[in-house]
């Protein structure tokens, strides 16, 4: 039972991983004896969060702008020169905009598409063969895909794209945990109210009444989300597969 939540050894890609959620995941999995490349559009900023990160385990920057082709591809082919097998995948870089229905622009709907679904679909499909390397039986390579709890229920701000966005991923984890069985689970993890830049105009104008309406009473802790995150990636998660997960004190029901 002591292994039975271990990714001692395991090799992870997180994306979105200089800041917030991804960087809470990163964290978990290198105090957990996992090696960990984390991924962001910014250099300076992946260069830092790495360094950061490097006092809780082996950290590596690759930065990459996954919402772009060129940048997928440059991402994958770094990983592959560098690992034979890559065991575990989170997607979890996103952008997000918010404007008034009349406003919303078609600008919106690109940016943010190209990052939340395109982004999460194109590196998935590159990096599968080194996923696949990472497969062993009764313990496959996993995918863990970043959604939200504004891909389930309607959200309190008006980021159409955002929330649009979200539910597709949902739903293209069904898609791919089907397609990719038995080697690759494929799971996502829709987070609720935690403390990150992307959250922070939302925290700041509705905190206390995200508190109260919360079951749990309170917004999200990093252990929450690396938690869950340890979770999917270890041995006892290797028989979940095509699930959405909320993680968020119980909001969405």
């Amino acid at each position: 039972m002591k292994d039975l939540f271990s990714v001692e050894g395991k090799v992870a890609v997180v994306t979105g991983g200089s800041r917030g959620i991804g960087q809470m995941i990163a964290r978990g999995f290198l105090e957990a004896g996992a090696r960990v490349y984390i991924s962001s559009r910014k250099p300076e900023a992946c260069e830092e969060a790495a360094a950061s990160l490097s006092k809780s385990g082996s950290a590596v920057a690759v930065p990459a702008d996954v919402g772009s082709e060129a940048g997928v591809k440059q991402l994958a082919a770094e990983i592959a020169e560098r690992e034979p097998a890559l065991h575990v995948l989170v997607n979890n870089a996103g952008a997000n905009w918010g404007a008034p229905y009349a406003e919303f622009p078609d600008a919106a709907w690109d940016k943010v598409l190209a990052v939340n679904l395109k982004g999460v679909f194109f590196l998935t499909r590159e990096l599968t063969p080194l996923l696949e390397k990472g497969a062993k039986p009764g313990d496959p390579a996993r995918v863990i895909n970043i959604g939200s709890i504004d891909g389930i229920q309607v959200p309190p701000l008006e980021t159409y794209a955002y929330s649009a966005s979200k539910a597709a991923v949902h739903h293209m984890t069904h898609v791919l945990a089907k397609r990719l069985a038995p080697k690759i689970t494929v799971n996502a993890v829709a987070p609720g109210p935690f403390e990150s830049k992307m959250m922070a105009e939302t925290l700041r104008r509705y905190k206390d009444a995200i508190i109260r309406s919360c079951p749990l009473g309170r917004i999200g802790e990093p252990e929450d989300m690396a938690g869950i995150a340890i979770y999917l990636a270890s041995r006892a998660g290797a028989y979940v597969t095509g699930t959405v997960i909320p993680v968020d004190g119980g909001i969405s029901i």
